[in-house]
């Protein structure tokens, strides 16, 4: 929330009032606005690009069964469509790491029976260090400030705790990221 200061020039301001403002800039909108239009049009271009045909198997895997129906189906298009295969593969790994959307053990199974052992392992390499990468961006342009605005209280007490452990940082993050919330 942005406060309105009274500054009558002797160095001392009283807030006169408060008025809610838009958490983000409009460069910190731009950037996200692009990035997630970024992965719907490449999205929509691989779909364009494939061959016409029922794809009603297409659908985010959850579970091994779903894999191997995905695995069976893709398999043809994999040798006649290679390139766009592997293109949408990779949107679509990235796009679920950069939003944290739960699959991408799944995704990662998918490569290695696609594409091999070898090639499949250095697709989920590249595609996890560029969704992360892309997280991690995107977090610090547009997670920051709306964390700020939208729980500052609980943004400093957790600013707190992390003061308060600094010696043992890894162990405390490590805790955390292994705790369910």
């Amino acid at each position: 929330m942005g406060k309105i200061e009274n500054n009558n020039g002797d160095g001392e301001g009283d807030v006169k009032g408060s008025i809610s403002k838009f958490p983000l800039n409009f460069w910190e909108v731009t950037v996200a606005s692009t990035v997630v239009l970024g992965f719907l049009f490449g999205l929509l271009g691989v779909y364009l690009t494939m061959p016409a045909s029922d794809y009603s198997f297409l659908k985010l895997p959850r579970t091994l069964q779903d894999l191997q129906i995905l695995r069976d189906h893709l398999e043809d298009y994999t040798s006649d469509y290679t390139a766009q295969v592997l293109l949408g593969y990779c949107i679509v790994y990235i796009f679920m790491q950069t939003f944290m959307i739960p699959g991408t053990v799944f995704m990662s199974l998918l490569a290695g029976s696609l594409f091999g052992v070898f090639r499949g392992v250095a697709l989920v390499v590249f595609n996890a260090t560029a969704g992360a990468s892309s997280c991690y961006f995107l977090s610090k342009v547009i997670g920051r400030p709306l964390a700020t605005s939208l729980w500052p209280d609980k943004l400093l007490f957790f600013q707190n705790q992390v003061a308060k452990r600094r010696a043992r940082l890894l162990n405390y993050m490590l805790f955390l990221r292994l705790t369910p919330t």
